[in-house]
């Protein structure tokens, strides 16, 4: 899958990936060369091939961007209706998981814009204690350069799509 000329593409999978799943997985390697996956909430993708997510809670991710910044992003639709659409047809109409491999940046302090996009995603939340408990003091994120993305393989049933 070419990243830039189906970068839309890739974005509108995200968002559905997102709102099935409420997060996304990131898988680094630690010095050890174990990997490790981390759920993300706060991921976000941008117009250019880039994105970014919250760096909050996450121990394990910053730790191994020390020694390795290379990491993978998948995102999952887990809609029912989208599978048990395609468990009917014979075939996803796209793809349900995209993996996206890239670059961690340095942390830095979030933009008002970056801000903003997290409290949108999270207004739903808004009057809920656990909202202000976790959400209310984010502050940093790290940034994310993507180099290649490719869609999960499910046989026949993915067979076509880009």
């Amino acid at each position: 899958m070419h990243i830039k000329s189906n970068w839309k593409l890739i974005r509108q999978h995200f968002n559905n990936s997102f709102k099935t799943s409420l997060s996304v997985s990131i898988a680094s390697v630690d010095r050890d060369n174990n990997p490790t996956i981390t759920p993300i909430g706060t991921f976000f993708l941008n117009k250019d091939q880039t994105g970014f997510y919250f760096e909050q809670y996450t121990r394990n991710l910053p730790n191994n961007a020390t020694e390795n910044r290379n990491i993978c992003v998948m995102g999952v639709n887990s809609s029912k209706w989208f599978w048990i659409k395609a468990l009917f047809r014979l075939k996803f109409d796209s793809y349900p998981a995209i993996k996206l491999y890239g670059i961690l940046g340095e942390k830095r302090k979030a933009s008002t814009i970056e801000i903003s996009r997290l409290n949108r995603r999270m207004r739903i939340t808004k009057g809920l204690k656990g909202n202000t408990y976790l959400w209310k003091r984010m502050e940093h994120v790290r940034d994310i350069k993507f180099i290649k993305a490719e869609g999960a393989n499910i046989g026949k049933m993915t067979k076509g799509l880009l």
